[in-house]
């Protein structure tokens, strides 16, 4: 496994790059959202495009995806090789909303894309598409890239009868399939992210041992039951101690997110062999501590902690 990316949040900072990763099986790759710069982590880590046979989107917010259409026109265009000249690659991401939640605070807000203000994977692919179809079009004419339609397979993750909307957006639930495929067996949880839905967890089971991806949440029973004895649980982590933020926004912040302080204690539950921290924002200090971050993460939990960084390799084993 390759942390490509550590960073939270849509604001760049020079030392990380937004959040992603890749999971490597037997020389399959599978990547767990595609944060900015993505791409770039990729080349960096010295990874093979025409390997990646899965991408995993837990949800649609920008800081998740800003790097995910790049994979389609820039990983795949090379002529002779790269994404998809092993077959399409399979997209599992989030299907439509379904409605807007109330303005934070109170009051009316602008609504952009009224038409269709809360599109899933397959539209958000389907415009992108659109809106780069010149570079597109005259790349296949004089220089035999490949139709970027042809790289890829959408599929938007059907939700079980757990009674999730927009308005119940994680109700307790049991892990449900995915995928699967000779490499992977894939299942999911809807994970309590603020207003955002569907948002997801992952599991990913191998003959080698298991990686669970908490996505960006708050407390919920939905990641022990996900994460059940998991070899690695990668969690996402905030410090909110010495920060200066507005009521308001630390309420905020504790209804999306996990105190890393509190993180350990989810672990400890899972019966997680490993912890390790991705998708990490300090909002007290412009630079991350990593020995305070471990220390904070160990409490109420035994096991190893990894403060994660990126372009960190990491065995299951």
């Amino acid at each position: 496994m390759v942390l490509l990316g550590t960073q939270a949040g849509p604001p760049p900072t020079p030392d990380r790059a937004g959040i992603s990763t890749a999971l490597l099986v037997d020389g399959h790759i599978y990547l767990i959202d595609c944060g900015r710069s993505s791409v770039t982590q990729f080349a960096r880590a010295g990874l093979d495009f025409s390997a990646i046979r899965s991408i995993f989107l837990t949800h649609l917010h920008i800081d998740h995806i800003a790097d995910y259409y790049n994979y389609i026109v820039l990983g795949g265009a090379e002529v002779n090789g790269g994404l998809g000249s092993r077959g399409p690659v399979q997209v599992y991401g989030p299907g439509p909303a379904g409605g807007l939640p109330p303005k934070f605070g109170g009051g009316a807000a602008p609504v952009v894309a009224p038409s269709d203000p809360t599109p899933g994977t397959r539209t958000l692919t389907q415009k992108w598409t659109e809106a780069v179809a010149y570079s597109s079009n005259v790349f296949i004419r004089d220089s035999g890239v490949r139709d970027p339609n042809t790289l890829l397979e959408v599929r938007e993750i059907e939700l079980p009868e757990v009674g999730a909307d927009f308005t119940n957006t994680a109700p307790l639930m049991q892990p449900f399939p995915v995928m699967s495929d000779d490499k992977v067996k894939v299942s999911a949880v809807l994970v309590p992210h603020g207003p955002v839905f569907p948002s997801f967890a992952f599991r990913f089971d191998t003959e080698y041992g298991s990686v669970t991806f908490s996505g960006d949440t708050t407390h919920t029973p939905n990641i022990p039951a996900l994460a059940k004895n998991t070899d690695l649980l990668v969690h996402e982590a905030i410090n909110l101690q010495g920060a200066q933020l507005s009521p308001a926004l630390h309420n905020h912040m504790l209804e999306s997110h996990v105190e890393v302080q509190k993180v350990g204690a989810v672990a400890h539950e899972a019966g997680a062999k490993r912890l390790v921290l991705s998708h990490l924002v300090d909002f007290a200090h412009d630079s991350l501590d990593a020995p305070q971050w471990r220390r904070w993460a160990k409490q109420g939990y035994d096991g190893e902690v990894v403060v994660g960084s990126d372009l960190q390799y990491l065995t299951v084993k």
